[in-house]
């Protein structure tokens, strides 16, 4: 079921030409049979994006506005997978654009212990741990140069607590069983999605959690998108009736490249070099799959030269169905894969910028809904901060409206008379950043998404008052969504 080729179900309905905000740019195509639906989901959107990391009461700003965001989320009609399939197709029209889009997909646990009275949240660690959420499995895009550009799947659920010890009996269950099956389920809308982008090059990326049998099955009977797996030494993948690691590290190395590794808890950022080798393989299959014929892959394998005293040398074994026919090749590989780290930075901005482990809804089911909203909004957050990098001198109209940017203007100046010219993007995200905490020194590079969601929720304060000031008796714009 899962090898079968895709049906393409997004895309049916067409944008919005002129949209007049953001939300109903990437929502305007939502399933949503009633228009005052719509019109609610584009006012959660707006508020929560406005009031990054506050509640549901002080993002919403008053007591109506509050329990009719209650209601949205009970709302039968309206779901995660309903919400984000608009975002999805608005996603779809950025990707055509791109020449290569990655896709790294990754699995992150929403800890929602702190709320016992919500319904239908399950264990989320060991038997001995009796702490109470929900497991998300996301699929990003992001480009070549590492911007965020939507979410293309995401898979929401909560363990039975009836099934306390399944990992124990994993290898005696189906695929369809386990929690593994969530990385074909992504690869699958993956490809559903590169049948709607023809022309772009589509790369599913996966860490060494994603090593496994099928998906490299399930990639090479697919065609359209492209499959990119860091493998574990763990799994003990065979080539040439050789262990693939061993197998690899027989043949000259090709080049050397210098990488980025980001931090990782106490570890400090570092810059690695690294020797590459590369080769096509034939990937044996594991015993359960002994009828199966080797599939015909790529390997690239990586090996820190030098690493200072106390820091665990790189070792990465990627393998893909990309063809790695050169060191240029090989080098672009070893590139992508390295891209996977922004979906971390995505949930890092989810978890702290949005601070979705703290809304407080009586069932799983609604959570899901309001995650929904939240994703889109840590998606927007991410891409303003890397727009600003990939697109400095854009004007910073692309993403703030007349008001915002001359109230951002008049506060970091604390001059009451604004530009007439408005900042370059790169201009406006300092400003932002500034006011959220960023120092701006030589030596600190740009700012992150945590100073940046910081900054936004001050910038609407400013942009409120600069409103009432400007233009008194006149309600803001939002207004118009009850």
């Amino acid at each position: 079921m899962l090898c079968r080729a895709p049906v393409a179900e997004l895309g049916e309905r067409t944008p919005v030409e002129d949209p007049a905000h953001w939300a109903e740019a990437e929502f305007s195509t939502v399933r949503l049979c009633d228009p005052r639906l719509k019109r609610r989901l584009y006012a959660i959107a707006l508020d929560f994006f406005d009031n990054c990391a506050k509640n549901v009461p002080e993002a919403c700003g008053s007591r109506a506005k509050t329990i009719a965001a209650y209601r949205f989320f009970q709302n039968k009609e309206v779901g995660m997978d309903v919400i984000l399939d608009a975002h999805t197709e608005a996603t779809t029209e950025r990707l055509k654009k791109q020449r290569v889009v990655l896709a790294p997909q990754d699995t992150t646990i929403l800890d929602y212990s702190t709320h016992p009275m919500t319904e239908g949240l399950g264990p989320i660690n060991g038997a001995e741990d009796h702490a109470l959420g929900l497991i998300l499995h996301d699929t990003v895009a992001f480009s070549e140069d590492g911007t965020p550009l939507g979410v293309l799947d995401a898979q929401c659920w909560a363990r039975d607590p009836e099934d306390r010890g399944k990992s124990r009996r994993r290898k005696q269950l189906p695929l369809e069983q386990k929690e593994s099956a969530k990385w074909l389920r992504s690869l699958n809308k993956v490809a559903a999605i590169q049948k709607l982008c023809p022309e772009t090059t589509l790369v599913s990326i996966g860490d060494r959690e994603a090593d496994i049998y099928e998906l490299f099955k399930a990639a090479t009977a697919l065609s359209g998108p492209q499959l990119l797996v860091r493998v574990g030494k763990g799994r003990n993948r065979r080539v040439e009736q050789k262990q693939l690691f061993s197998h690899m590290a027989s043949f000259e190395e090709a080049g050397t490249l210098k990488l980025n590794i980001p931090r990782s808890g106490s570890s400090k950022a570092r810059e690695a070099t690294v020797e590459i080798r590369f080769a096509p393989v034939s990937l044996e299959p594991p015993k359960q799959e002994s009828g199966s014929e080797p599939l015909k892959l790529w390997a690239v394998y990586l090996t820190e030269t030098k690493t200072p005293d106390g820091i665990t040398p790189v070792e990465w074994m990627l393998l893909t169905t990309v063809p790695a026919e050169s060191f240029k090749a090989a080098q672009k590989i070893v590139e992508w894969y390295s891209v996977r780290w922004g979906i971390e930075v995505y949930h890092r901005t989810l978890k702290s910028g949005c601070r979705i482990k703290t809304r407080q809804l009586g069932k799983a089911e609604n959570l899901e809904t309001c995650l929904g909203i939240d994703m889109v909004v840590a998606w927007r957050i991410f891409h303003l901060t890397m727009l600003g990098r990939e697109t400095p001198d854009l004007p910073c109209t692309v993403f703030f409206d007349e008001n915002e940017w001359k109230a951002l203007c008049v506060y970091v100046s604390k001059n009451p008379d604004p530009p007439d010219k408005p900042p370059t993007l790169k201009e406006a995200i300092f400003m932002v950043a500034g006011i959220g905490g960023f120092m701006g020194r030589k030596g600190d590079g740009f700012p992150g998404t945590e100073t940046m969601w910081r900054g936004l929720q001050r910038l609407e304060t400013a942009a409120e008052m600069y409103w009432i000031v400007n233009k008194p008796g006149i309600p803001p714009p939002k207004s118009e969504y009850p």
